[in-house]
Order: C-alpha cells, then structure tokens, then sequence
C-alpha cells in the first residue's frame, strides 16, 4: 500500500458474514489466515444481519479477545457511509464521527488502521469529510483513509479536499466481473462501445499514478452466483481446472492468481468462512501466471481480446 507506507498481504480477511458464526468458527477462521500470512481483516459498520449495525465488528473482537500484542500484529480495516435503514448515503461529519466511534466500541480497539468511504455519496461535501478525517487522526483513532467503489472523477474531488491521502479503492473484480480491466483493452475498438463505463474509465491506472491500493472484492463472484464450478461458465472453468493441475493448486487459487498477476498489486478480499479457502486462496497469491495464461483465462470468462 505505496500511499500508507504500509506492508500488506495480496490476500485480505473480509468479515461481513461472520456475525452468525461461534466463536469457535470465527477463531479457526483467523487463525487459519494467519498461519497463511494473510494478518489483514476487512470490516464495515453495516456487516450485520437486518438492519443492525457493527454485530460482525462485535462478533469478531467477542471471539477474538485480542491482547494488544495480537491487535498490533493485525491491520484492522473498516468502512462507514452506507445507511441500511433507508438505503441512502451518507459522508456527512456528524455520521462519518459517530459511525467510527460505534466501529472502535464494537471492535475493543482505541484506533483503525485503515478507515474506507464506502459506496460514493452524490450528496458528498468534501470539506466535511475533511473534516471528520483530520478529527480521527489527529485523535489517534484512524490511521489511513481510503474509499470503496469509486471512480477517479470522485477519488480526485476528494483529493482536492483532504489533508490526508487516499491509500485504498476497494472495488468489484472477478474473472467475469473484471470491466475495470478490459475497458481500457476495448478502447478505441469498432463495436466495443457497450463495454466501456466512461465514468469509471481508468480507475486502475489513476489508481496506480497516485499510489492507491486497490482492493477487489467479491473476487469469485459472477452474475449468477461463484463461477468456480458453475456449470454455466464450462470454458473458464476447464482452465481453471487445467491450470491448477499446472500449478498444484485449486482453481480457487488460479482465481485469485488472475487477479493478484496485475501489476498493480491488486489485494483480493475474501467473503468466505470457510478456513480450507482461504488457505486455497493464500496458496493461489504465491502463484505467477504467465501472460499466456493470464490472457486465456480472460478469453476463457468471455471478454474479447481484439
């Protein structure tokens, strides 16, 4: 993470479906990351069944019960701006200050390491989340700022405004789902027109040019459901399958390899419980695909290669 100066792992720990789990379950599933390398957790205030907030932070620090030893060891990653109970936004100081707080009440912990804007807020006042940003970290609370889902045009009217950097994009990426990619590869091609998102075109190189990690959530995730073995996606996953046995790892892992083979050090966020895939995934990070292969799973998940 360039911006934060901070050492992070290719794989992150996401939480949002922990809230039901026992402790037991929650235990095994951080501790089987960390036994992989992977010591970064991915938070938000509304990861909560219903319309309650902040139960997966609460969950995950009841489980837990970290020491402070073990809390230094772990970057801890949460977001704020989404309001369940309407839906609607917002990045209002008053909701971004009293949101964190019930974040760091719920978590056991005096600080952040990393404190995202979640979905972008149309009604957004820069000069308020300034605001509120400045107050959290010269309290110590947040230590890094970053965003979710949000195009260069928003990231930069932020940067106009903020006394701190942006160190994170957290944004939607998988094999099938992988527009921010292929946009630029579609570019100035006949007929390519309904592929490209002018608004959200070059997120990955502004992101790069400005030293922003970026973050790719729901990386197995298609239209329909996990592509991994889903029978309506047989090409891509005979590739899969096929280069796992190349790599001796699991198609998980060739997933998560498709994405963490991107210059850009994409960070993969995972939604599992499951401790055996996030061991697949971490396993996944350690592989380089060559650019053959990375180029035929593209193919393989349907986009088109001019």
């Amino acid at each position: 993470m360039p911006a934060a100066g901070l050492s992070a792992p290719q794989v992150i720990l996401g939480m949002m479906r922990i809230a039901e789990r026992t402790d037991d379950e929650i235990r095994a599933l951080v501790g089987a990351a960390l036994e992989a390398g992977v010591n970064y957790v991915d938070h938000a205030d509304i990861y909560s069944p219903g319309l309650s907030v902040h139960e997966c932070e609460r969950r995950f620090a009841q489980a837990m019960q970290l020491s402070p030893a073990e809390r230094e060891q772990l970057t801890i990653q949460t977001k704020v701006g989404i309001v369940k109970d309407g839906p609607r936004y917002d990045f209002s100081y008053e909701h971004i200050i009293s949101s964190v707080e019930g974040s760091l009440r719920a978590l056991g912990t005096d600080y952040v390491d990393v404190l995202l804007l979640h979905r972008p807020d149309p009604l957004v006042e820069p000069e308020e989340v300034a605001r509120a940003f400045n107050q959290l970290h010269s309290a110590g609370k947040v230590r890094h700022f970053g965003v979710s889902n949000h195009t260069p045009a928003q990231m930069e009217l932020l940067h106009r405004n903020l006394d701190q950097p942006l160190t994170v994009n957290q944004v939607q990426l998988s094999l099938p789902h992988a527009a921010i990619l292929t946009e630029g590869l579609l570019a100035n091609t006949l007929g390519a027109a309904p592929h490209i998102s002018p608004d959200g075109a070059g997120v990955v190189e502004y992101c790069r040019m400005n030293g922003i990690a970026l973050q790719a959530w729901s990386p197995y995730q298609s239209p329909t459901g996990v592509f991994i073995g889903n029978p309506e996606y047989p090409e891509l996953n005979a590739v899969l399958e096929s280069l796992a046995e190349t790599h001796g790892v699991t198609p998980t892992g060739i997933a998560t390899a498709w994405i963490t083979r991107h210059p850009a050090d994409i960070q993969v966020v995972l939604g599992t419980t499951q401790p055996a895939r996030v061991r697949e995934a971490a396993e996944g990070a350690d592989i380089r695909l060559s650019r053959a292969e990375w180029f035929q799973l593209l193919r393989a998940a349907g986009h088109p290669v001019p």
